[in-house]
């Protein structure tokens, strides 16, 4: 079969924009990439990139959808390796610790062909006459435009490692005092103890303390901070990371956090210091946190010392590490062991792959889940990787599995870069490379499946996290009662913190805490003071929770927390789960309203006017050139009377994305902070309270209290520690009656057994660094350790270890 070839339908295509996205490295709809056989066929007209595969043929499905007639097939070749030693020379010493990728020039060559597919609609006919060699400027621009758009992925990936650094209004507004030259270098040392590394020098007044204990060993007593405390002067920078051009690490300590200080130079000068005679001569904490993601590893070998066997296979496949991503990875695998996405998206994905109606598939939740599962379950991807060489494996043997090989041969694992590149797309940390919590990672992922199962119109795999959870609130003095049910995906169980001693390096140890223990505690009856509608007086009452319902399958968060200076710090609190993994919560069934008792009445609606904000603060902020709805939230969060403060808020979030946004009068006040009735606070700002330990109801209630500023809503928390936000008159709160809809998910039938199927385990001192890693129960291979692209049989020691330390456990209902 053959077709006329459009010439000028050829003239009108044109290379790809710097703002389009060109999937030349592998298929949109499955895994197969440019190092197959076959290539990957990127469309001229809109870039897509689709495989060639006979069983997938994802390219001829996307010309048969389009009628896009012209494609560029791309093969990569690894270059010969003397060609490759060639063309690059390792450096003579290793000057700085980065992440830096291997320029694809210099290790692969690509081929490239232009194919018209009219011509030819199974295969797409090539046409050698148009190529490159017949040096037509037309076709050259078309295939250099295809090949050099893929700068973007490799700076994608480096861009993972580094970590996003801003001023801060204490960098900006930065107060020197009168000093001297301090001492050269190898003579400095800290004003507090002899340390002449890890120093830290003070750009107010010049002081030098040692920072703290760091990764890798470095030394540290902590004498920046304390002189920070002692002094208050705020912004310091490590000696020893100054380079020429006039970088450094720069660390604010009433941010707690690194920023940038753009008048480094200057303010280094006061202390005779020339950064264009600097030498870097220590790590950053970049560096430093690469070097530790870099080795922190979970153990691959058993008990004895012996490595753990790979596995590979069907339901075996492993996840590469984009870069900080591990809590996606751990998260992707520990669903997909599910019966319930495994039949939603494995089976119908060739079904949805011919029937999608999303111009292209990258923009697609369903095409990009069917590709997680077709990649993750298939099997077809998850093989030893090529050996870089012969003296890799063991010569005596051609077996990469073989026990007495060095070292285990792992897979290359799937990139899951369009998934995350599209569930992340908007949000605030989820679009961005840095570490993000597991938790709140599946919470996003499962409200995001929500939002497309209701527009689509069809219930989604999602629903089988979710139930419904019942709080009961009695007045003590009426016995009046009111109940009210919220749908949860995740039970969240705090876990308490008893210490029990150190470990030889130090660190605190802490008691056992069976996980019987930790469900009284959300299940059980605690006192509070409340004002009662009915008695219209403040009372004491009594408030409980319960399960409404009981979901398919039930996630279990356990909290281990404490907060050091406002930020969660995790806790390695050994969590123990009964000896067969079970679950029975029938004792924990929430009923609703029985007979005998009286629910109490509705609070009064709020007021919905407008606030009559501060004149004299208004005339002040807006002087300063603040647009209107700016100076009305500043006021609104800070009291509504101190322009100072209106403004220190102001600088605080001028990059806030809903900064300009129009303000929802619904119950705002004038004393400051939006009433109980105002808007809905978002789930990623309820999310973090909830880190710290607080409800759901409680974080909600803080947030619309202080018109959705989460700093002055923790402090709202801490103030009013009784306040469960049970009595909270939220939007569209759920009666009696309609809380016993089906609509929150999970069935009232007992027994409810639940059996544990997968756990994410975390190393690292807060959720948001560190690793994650993930163990799934496999029928016929036992639990297996799922450590990004490293897919292995775990060791029962190993497994009993981490059980007890995981964040996230995933049970199945019997």
């Amino acid at each position: 079969m053959s077709a006329t070839v459009d010439l000028n339908s050829l003239a009108r295509l044109q290379p790809p924009k710097l703002s389009q996205q060109v999937h030349r490295e592998e298929c949109t709809q499955c895994f197969d990439n440019q190092d197959n056989p076959l290539g990957i066929d990127v469309c001229l007209t809109c870039f897509n990139g689709g495989c060639l595969s006979p069983e997938r043929h994802h390219a001829r499905t996307h010309f048969e959808k389009t009628g896009h007639a012209f494609t560029l097939n791309v093969k990569r070749k690894l270059k010969p390796s003397s060609q490759r030693d060639a063309d690059s020379e390792p450096p003579a010493k290793m000057t700085k610790l980065a992440i830096i990728e291997d320029r694809e020039e210099d290790k692969y060559e690509h081929l490239t062909l232009l194919k018209h597919w009219p011509s030819d609609p199974v295969q797409g006919l090539p046409l050698p006459e148009l190529n490159t060699a017949a040096g037509d400027p037309l076709i050259k621009s078309l295939v250099d435009g295809v090949l050099n758009s893929m700068s973007s992925a490799r700076q994608s990936e480096v861009k993972a490692w580094e970590e996003e650094i801003m001023a801060c209004e204490h960098t900006l507004t930065l107060e020197q005092l009168a000093t001297g030259a301090i001492q050269g270098s190898g003579l400095a040392h800290c004003n507090k103890c002899d340390l002449k590394e890890n120093l830290w020098l003070c750009l107010t007044c010049g002081s030098l303390g040692c920072g703290r204990k760091q990764f890798g060993g470095i030394g540290g007593n902590g004498h920046g901070l304390t002189h920070f405390e002692e002094s208050g002067h705020p912004v310091s920078v490590k000696l020893g990371t100054i380079t020429p051009e006039g970088s450094a690490d720069i660390y604010c300590y009433i941010c707690n956090d690194s920023k940038l200080d753009p008048e480094l130079a200057l303010h280094l000068s006061t202390f005779g210091i020339n950064v264009q005679t600097q030498t870097k001569t220590e790590k950053s904490m970049t560096e430093l946190q690469i070097e530790h993601n870099l080795k922190f590893d979970f153990s691959l070998t058993d008990e004895s010392g012996k490595a753990l066997e790979p596995v590979f296979g069907p339901g075996l496949t492993g996840l590469a590490n984009l870069g900080n991503s591990c809590y996606m990875a751990s998260v992707l695998q520990a669903i997909f062991s599910l019966p319930s996405f495994q039949a939603r998206y494995l089976p119908t994905a060739p079904e949805h792959w011919i029937t999608c109606t999303t111009p292209l598939p990258a923009d697609c939740i369903d095409c990009q889940m069917h590709k997680i599962a077709d990649g993750l379950l298939s099997g077809r991807y998850s093989h030893p990787r090529a050996s870089p060489s012969p003296s890799a494996q063991d010569p005596k043997s051609t077996n990469p599995l073989a026990h007495d090989s060095p070292t285990p041969v792992f897979q290359e694992g799937i990139k899951p870069t369009m998934f995350k590149a599209l569930v992340g797309k908007g949000h605030e940390e989820f679009a961005t490379m840095r570490q993000q919590d597991s938790e709140e990672f599946l919470g996003h992922l499962v409200t995001t499946l929500r939002r497309h199962a209701k527009k689509v119109g069809t219930p989604g795999p999602e629903e089988v996290f979710a139930f419904g959870m019942e709080q009961k609130l009695e007045c003590g003095r009426c016995g009046g009662v009111r109940y009210r049910v919220d749908q949860q995906d995740v039970l969240s169980l705090a876990v308490p913190a008893r210490e029990k001693g150190k470990d030889e390096e130090g660190r605190i140890k802490y008691e056992d805490v069976k996980v019987d223990e930790c469900l009284d505690g959300v299940f059980g009856v605690e006192g509070l003071e409340y004002r009662c509608p009915k008695c219209d007086a403040n009372v004491e009452a009594r408030k409980q929770v319960g399960m409404k319902t009981f979901p398919t399958t039930l996630v279990v968060h356990a909290k281990k927390f404490q907060l050091v200076n406002w930020v969660p710090t995790k806790l390695d609190i050994p969590l123990i789960m009964p000896e067969d993994d079970t679950l029975i919560l029938d004792k924990y069934l929430s009923k609703g309203l029985q007979p005998g008792e009286t629910e109490l009445p509705g609070d009064a609606p709020a007021p919905t006017t407008a606030p009559s904000f501060n004149e004299a603060a208004m005339a002040q902020l807006e002087a300063m050139g603040f647009p209107q709805v700016r100076c009305q939230k500043a006021l609104l969060a800070t009291g509504n009377s101190d322009p100072e403060a209106a403004m220190n808020w102001l600088f605080a979030h001028m990059e806030d994305p809903d900064i300009d946004a129009p303000i929802d009068f619904g119950g705002a006040s004038a004393g400051g902070g939006a009433s109980s009735s105002g808007p809905e606070p978002s789930a990623e700002q309820v999310s973090m309270l909830a880190d710290m330990g607080f409800s759901s109801a409680q974080a909600k209630k803080a947030l619309r209290e202080t018109g959705g500023d989460p700093e002055r809503a923790v402090e709202w928390l801490f103030s009013h520690p009784d306040d469960t936000g049970l009595d909270d008159p939220a939007p569209a709160a759920p009666t009696t009656a309609e809380a016993t809809t089906p609509s929150m998910g999970g069935t009232a039938t007992i027994p409810a057994k639940y059996i544990l199927k997968a756990f994410i385990s975390h190393k690292g001192p807060s959720v948001h660094s560190g690793h994650y890693v993930a163990h799934i129960k496999k029928e016929g291979e036992g639990w297996v350790l799922f450590n990004d692209e490293k897919v292995v049989k775990a060791d029962e020691e190993s497994v009993r270890e981490l059980k007890a330390l995981a964040y996230l456990y995933v049970f199945e209902r019997v």
